[in-house]
């Protein structure tokens, strides 16, 4: 029987992890090659700044009292973009296992102090985010994150969080490959900042519904928005049942363009706390939402708002 992330509960709230990536770069100054965080792991440095950003992380959630949900280092370990690296397929699926093995350790002395943590991988699209990618097709999808996916299986994870996608047959692909691997599946889509849909021209609530109906019983257990700022994605969030299928939100804390906020050479943090009393909105308006963290810009200073704002919604 499939596994599956723990179901919404009335009054929790999960945090998880902030813009890891642009932090690690313009708070600590290290180069990410090809956006890929993994291969900081072979940095002394670099592992004592991302280990002690993510305990910030943690430590927000603990002064909040909120479960946790962990991922962030394995963003680019498929085989596309590890090739890219240099890295083989073997020495790869080392480093997936080594980034789940990262977060699990610094989460340990957390244990206690948490009601619950959940470790994550993450699961990036097989192109550019921002592209649109016209030749993936759900099978060669399918085919493609099954590899990256059978190691995080292996590494026993709680969930695989696939970020950063805007192509329907691409979500439908990882979405049979989790299937077969009895892997939990938040689909977390990005949109575009001009139409508030996916590049790759559906609405949100087209993406959605297309990827349910043609991933049938191994459809995602459910979806997220992420890189986008609020003001992007409110317009996408159309009324009906369809909306209940979201329950992450990571937005973005500069409504500049998604590839500016990658390249600008600086953390654009934008205004952390109008940041939070818009997420703050969206958990009065969307009740059933319950995992909130950031993406691109953001850092422990919007998670801070971003969770008091919604505890404070819910009451």
């Amino acid at each position: 029987m499939r596994k599956h992330f723990p179901s919404q509960t009335d009054g929790t709230v999960y945090l998880t992890e902030g813009g890891q990536e642009t932090e690690i770069m313009y708070r600590h100054g290290h180069d990410l090659p090809e956006f890929a965080m993994f291969s900081l792991l072979d940095q002394p440095q670099a592992v004592e700044d991302m280990t002690a950003m993510y305990q910030r992380y943690l430590d927000v959630a603990v002064a909040a009292g909120v479960p946790v949900m962990m991922g962030g280092l394995d963003y680019r370990a498929s085989s596309d973009w590890g090739a890219k690296l240099g890295y083989s397929p073997e020495a790869l699926a080392s480093m997936q296992r080594r980034c789940i093995d990262f977060l699990r350790t610094v989460a340990e002395p957390y244990r206690t102090r948490l009601p619950a943590i959940y470790i994550s991988g993450v699961a990036g699209p097989r192109g550019d985010a921002y592209s649109l990618n016209e030749t993936i097709t759900a099978d060669s999808a399918e085919a493609y994150h099954f590899t990256q996916l059978s190691t995080l299986a292996e590494a026993g994870v709680d969930l695989v969080t696939a970020m950063t996608f805007n192509s329907v047959p691409e979500a439908i692909g990882i979405a049979r490959a989790a299937a077969r691997l009895d892997l939990p599946l938040c689909v977390s889509f990005t949109l575009d900042s001009e139409t508030s849909r996916l590049r790759s021209g559906p609405t949100l609530r087209e993406a959605i519904e297309a990827t349910d109906h043609e991933a049938g019983a191994a459809r995602p257990d459910f979806y997220g928005v992420n890189c986008s700022h609020p003001f992007e994605f409110l317009p996408a969030l159309e009324a009906g049942d369809w909306i209940r299928r979201i329950r992450m939100l990571r937005p973005n804390a500069s409504a500049k363009d998604k590839m500016e906020l990658c390249q600008i050479g600086h953390l654009e943090e934008g205004d952390p706390e109008e940041l939070g009393r818009l997420m703050g909105e969206l958990a009065s308006r969307y009740p059933h939402i319950d995992i909130w963290g950031g993406c691109c810009g953001t850092w422990e200073k919007h998670l801070e708002q971003i969770v008091r704002q919604v505890k404070l919604a819910r009451g």
